[in-house]
């Protein structure tokens, strides 16, 4: 009976994880986690914290920020056509830079969607004219930036770090397996007036893998002599955590656009305001 107890204790425990998400569906009224809204942490350190620019925010614009990889998803035995990386990294970028410097340092104009504002606009200045005539209200001029960013994902190694560690000791013992994958980004300022390049800041970010792993071997004497019809026993429990690429990304892109700023202000193309003492 004890033996069965201990069978049934380690089955129970397997399979636990399987049958959670109903328990929490019945506890909670929710099987899954709900949306969460992504905030920028990294900007948000004290580090990362900027002064606002003396004569105000930049208008910048952003025509896109590509994956120049190449490389796509390792996946053991299989041929995959998934790139490794976010093929929408200008979202991160505009993102970064609307919320950099608590949203004081960059204007950011929409040149990623530019054929569709163009078409809206066309259409609304088509529908004046109809219906008011040549002397339809004009729309505002569109910004125009003073500045445009390039760049792009130019890197994605797999494996560049790999290892693990473990021991069993009388049948119980536990494993740690890792992996580091490295993704680098590289960010450059381009003035409009003059096509002049005034900084360039490349970062890289480790991308990073764990799996732990609890294990349990017994062998169960039935009272025969040498044990010949012993029973093994046999338990293993694990898990691994995987940061995602996509938020490595939007941190790499995050530290590239403060570096800018703070690259372009020791270089003079901009400044900060100056703190009252």
């Amino acid at each position: 009976m004890k033996r069965l107890l201990v069978s049934l204790a380690v089955v129970s425990l397997l399979g636990g994880c399987a049958t959670s998400s109903a328990l929490r569906e019945l506890a909670t009224g929710e099987q899954f986690d709900t949306p969460k809204i992504e905030s920028s942490k990294y900007l948000k350190k004290d580090e990362n914290k900027l002064s606002p620019p003396a004569g105000g925010p930049i208008t910048i614009a952003v025509y896109g920020f590509k994956d120049m990889t190449g490389q796509r998803k390792s996946l053991p035995n299989i041929a995959s056509l998934s790139s490794a990386v976010t093929q929408g990294a200008e979202n991160y970028l505009i993102k970064a830079l609307q919320e950099v410097g608590n949203a004081r340092w960059f204007r950011v104009v929409e040149r990623v969607g530019l054929e569709n504002l163009i078409k809206e606009r066309q259409m609304i200045r088509s529908m004046r004219e109809q219906y008011q005539g040549k002397e339809a209200t004009p729309l505002p001029p569109m910004l125009f930036a003073g500045v445009i960013v390039e760049g792009g994902i130019v890197g994605y190694d797999s494996n560049t770090i790999t290892g693990g560690s473990g021991m069993r000791i009388f049948g119980i013992g536990a494993s740690t397996q890792y992996q580091s994958d490295t993704v680098t980004v590289t960010l450059r300022t381009v003035s409009v007036s003059t096509g002049e390049i005034l900084t360039t800041v490349t970062v890289t970010k480790t991308v990073l893998s764990y799996m732990d792993k609890v294990t349990l071997l017994r062998f169960i004497d039935d009272g025969t002599p040498l044990g010949a019809n012993a029973r093994a026993l046999e338990g293993e429990m694990g898990g691994s955590i995987n940061e995602s690429i996509n938020k490595a990304v939007d941190v790499a892109v995050q530290a590239a656009v403060v570096n800018t700023i703070k690259e372009g202000a020791r270089k003079g193309h901009w400044a900060f305001v100056e703190e009252k003492k």
